[in-house]
């Protein structure tokens, strides 16, 4: 059992009610993990250090989860979400203008795993072993390419053509965009970030007005093909 001094713990539940407690515990534990998974990697990540790192008493550890792998999963789940709402947020100052959403996202998703590297190494990085935190990413990513593939597609008239570009196009956006960052933040590509935020910007439009391209050249040689005979 771990050695820890709880006293410090204790006075941070006084006056609150058995579900704040428990609410608060949670919280400790999340930031002990977060910050364990984040510098350490999953290899740091065992229940022991999380309880140490939160001074905690081990059942409180199982108060609140099941094992490391849902904490982990709880971990990320909780980066994602601070990354959606700052994403949204800056969707909703960035104007109408396409090539401004886009930079304001890349931006915005630069700056995110920039100002706080732990962030990356949660959301792109450690525990690609377990199992079950590679599961939720797989969930997560599916549901990225859906938003994305949904919110291109309102700017532009439907089609069965332009949807096959499109889920193409947003599967290399999404899946290269984040080996990048992995790269990046690991050094293997050596530019500056503001370098990093406008050479991703201007190739996520060209590729954008290469799918366009693709689409459109594709509905031509199929309008092609419905024609009858002069």
């Amino acid at each position: 059992m771990p050695n820890l001094d709880l006293a410090p713990a204790r006075r941070r539940f006084t006056g609150l009610s058995a579900e704040a407690r428990r609410g608060e515990r949670r919280i400790l534990l999340l930031d002990a993990a977060y910050d364990l998974l984040g510098t350490g990697g999953w290899s740091a990540m065992t229940v022991r250090a999380v309880l140490e790192r939160a001074r905690l008493n081990p059942r409180y550890f199982y108060e609140s989860f099941e094992d490391l792998d849902q904490l982990a999963v709880a971990v990320y789940d909780r980066v994602v979400a601070e990354l959606g709402a700052a994403v949204w947020s800056a969707l909703a100052d960035a104007g109408a203008e396409p090539a401004g959403q886009v930079g304001a996202v890349v931006d915005c998703i630069v700056a995110f795993v920039d100002e706080d590297r732990r962030r990356g190494r949660v959301l792109y990085v450690e525990g690609l072993g377990n199992e079950t935190l590679n599961r939720r990413r797989m969930e997560t990513a599916s549901m990225v390419l859906a938003f994305v593939e949904d919110y291109a597609a309102a700017g532009r008239p439907d089609g069965e053509v332009e949807d096959v570009v499109g889920r193409v196009t947003t599967s290399v956006l999404v899946g290269g965009f984040n080996q990048l960052l992995v790269d990046w933040l690991s050094g293997r590509v050596r530019i500056s970030r503001s370098q990093l935020v406008d050479d991703t910007t201007a190739l996520f439009l060209a590729l954008g007005d290469g799918a366009a391209a693709v689409a459109a050249t594709r509905g031509a040689t199929k309008g092609r093909g419905r024609r009858g005979p002069p």
